[in-house]
C-alpha cells in the first residue's frame, strides 16, 4: 500500500484548506507530481484509488495514465473536515485555545463541527483494511492528505495519535504499509521526490 500526500499547493503551510473546493496543485505540485511518476514508473501497480478533491485527483491522475489505469476515487480518502476551522490562517489558528488543544491532544479532542482525529483514523484504517483484501498480494497506490496519511502511519505502528508531531508527511511523498495476514507492516514513511529509500518489489 502506498500512501501519496498530494502534491504542494500555495495553501500549504499557509492556510487550513480541508475540504474547500478549487484548491489546485501550484507548478511545484506539478513537478512533485512528474518525479513520483518517474519514481513509480516500474511497480507494478494494480490500482491507483484517490480523495475526491481536486489537488488529490490531480496528484493521482498521472500516476494512473502511466500505469494505464483509471483513478478510483475514494471517499474515504478525503481530507479531515476541520468544521469550523475551514479556510483559517495558521496564524489565526493559532490564537484558539481549542487548535491548542487539538494540538496537544489529537486522540481525545474536539474539533469544532468537525471530525475528531480518532474518527479519522477509524475510517481511513478501515479503507485500508478493505483495500488490502480486495487487492491481496497487489502493489497499490492510495492518493490522500497530510493528517490522514500520517493517521494511518500511527496506526501500522502501533503510536498513539498525540504522537503525530513525531511523523512528518510532506506533499508528494510517499509512505509505504504492508500487509501480512491482515496485519500492518510499517515499510517507510515520508520518501519525498529525489530522497527514495524503499526498493522496488
Amino acid at each position: 500500500m502506498l500512501l501519496i500526500r498530494h502534491g504542494v499547493t500555495d495553501a500549504v503551510g499557509v492556510r487550513l484548506t480541508s475540504r474547500l473546493p478549487g484548491v489546485t496543485l501550484n507548478a511545484l505540485g506539478i513537478e512533485q507530481v512528474a518525479q513520483v511518476c518517474d519514481r513509480l514508473r516500474d511497480l507494478p501497480l494494480a490500482a491507483v484509488y484517490s480523495s475526491p478533491l481536486e489537488r488529490a485527483r490531480a496528484t493521482a491522475g498521472p500516476i494512473a495514465r502511466g500505469h494505464v489505469l483509471d483513478v478510483i476515487e475514494l471517499d474515504a480518502l478525503n481530507e479531515v473536515d476541520f468544521g469550523e476551522w475551514t479556510g483559517l490562517t495558521f496564524d489565526e489558528l493559532s490564537r484558539r485555545p481549542a487548535w491548542a488543544r487539538f494540538n496537544a491532544a489529537r486522540a481525545s479532542a474536539d474539533v469544532p463541527g468537525g471530525e475528531r482525529a480518532a474518527d479519522v483514523q477509524r475510517r481511513i484504517v478501515a479503507a485500508l483494511d478493505d483495500l488490502q483484501a480486495r487487492h491481496e498480494g497487489a502493489v497499490i497506490a492510495a492518493v490522500s492528505h497530510g493528517d490522514v496519511i500520517r493517521a494511518a502511519v500511527l496506526h501500522a505502528a502501533g503510536a498513539s495519535l498525540d504522537l503525530w508531531h513525531r511523523f512528518e508527511v510532506s506533499p508528494a511523498s510517499i509512505s509505504v504499509i504492508a500487509y501480512a495476514a491482515g496485519s500492518p507492516r510499517l515499510l517507510g514513511v515520508n520518501e519525498v521526490p529525489g530522497r527514495f529509500a524503499f526498493d522496488a518489489p
